[in-house]
């Protein structure tokens, strides 16, 4: 079963739902309902969020670059 919430009235023939009524349905018909202009699907589950904000991203450093001697000393 899956969760949608009406965003419009809607009434037929044994049944009427107001807008921001919540009705379970099947899957495929409560898909076929959440539209985004007659209904939209709720998520019945929490969102996961992390317990930490992500850390910004750093570009890594390159290594240092060795110096090498001048030609013609050693």
């Amino acid at each position: 079963m899956a969760r949608i919430r009406m965003l419009t009235s809607v009434a037929g023939a044994g049944f009427s739902w107001r807008a921001g009524e919540e009705i379970d349905l099947p899957g495929p018909e409560a898909a076929a309902w959440a539209d985004g202009v007659r209904a939209e699907l709720v998520r019945a589950e929490p969102v996961e969020t992390p317990e930490q904000p992500p850390s910004a991203e750093r570009a890594a450093r390159r290594p240092a670059r060795r110096k090498t001697p001048p030609r013609g000393t050693s």
